[in-house]
């Protein structure tokens, strides 16, 4: 009772005061735990070892907010478009939930004043900002339980930075189109996966476009198809085409 009471009243560091009111600023709320939103905030990069010798980092809050992000979007989603399929359900939630859309949003939030990291975000960390929402995420659910989570979701992620009709109206499979697109003009298309890190938890899949053996445009994601989509939607960008 008394180290509890000590840890209750112990000033915070400078470092502690910044992610805590970083907390407060993005999500509405003081930490309870503020030792999870030190991990969360943590990148593989800079983690350091504990005493089983694990380096700790956001790597097993990311795996948690990854869970828990898609089915918060998929009930947002339920109820917000009741006489639509399972198949435009599911595309929809994949723009809202993949990694280019997550870094958007991180960056946004203004995470990257909070996170520790080794090296340049730009060249070695290129989900870095993904990563960290969805490790928040994870963070937030261990320390307020799943309604805050889920409010937090809904109120701070999807209704500031989602227009759901804008989402709908650009919900294309851009892998397709290309695919179309190469047939009618007698091009050959490529899609190979380049690259692939992370743990067992975490994966993430780099993709490249070829065009006639070419390299026309890369993209990332935590899965092989949601790479090759977002390779897709690049050299559709490129070539500047869309759907007929």
């Amino acid at each position: 009772m008394l180290n509890r009471l000590k840890r209750l009243f112990t000033p915070l560091s400078p470092k502690d005061k910044k992610i805590s009111s970083a907390v407060f600023n993005m999500a509405g709320f003081y930490p309870g735990n503020l030792r999870l939103y030190k991990l969360a905030f943590s990148h593989s990069s800079a983690a350091k070892e504990n005493s089983q010798g694990v380096k700790e980092s956001y790597e097993r809050l990311e795996f948690l907010g990854d869970s828990l992000l898609g089915a918060v979007v998929a009930e947002y989603l339920f109820k917000k478009f009741p006489f639509q399929d399972e198949g435009f359900l599911t595309d929809i939630r994949s723009r809202i939930v993949n990694r280019e859309s997550l870094n958007k949003v991180g960056k946004k939030m203004g995470l990257l004043s909070v996170v520790t990291y080794s090296g340049s975000v730009n060249h070695q960390h290129r989900s870095l900002y993904g990563d960290v929402v969805e490790a928040l995420v994870g963070a937030i659910y261990l320390d307020k339980g799943f309604n805050t989570c889920r409010s937090f979701i809904i109120s701070k992620i999807l209704d500031p930075h989602f227009d759901l009709e804008e989402v709908v109206q650009t919900n294309q499979n851009h892998k397709s189109i290309l695919i179309e697109w190469s047939q009618r003009e007698g091009k050959k298309i490529k899609f190979e996966i380049v690259d692939e890190k992370g743990s067992m938890h975490s994966k993430e899949f780099t993709a490249v476009v070829f065009l006639d053996d070419a390299t026309i445009s890369t993209g990332i994601g935590t899965s092989k198809k949601r790479a090759e989509q977002s390779a897709a939607e690049k050299a559709c960008i490129a070539l500047n085409l869309s759907a007929s």
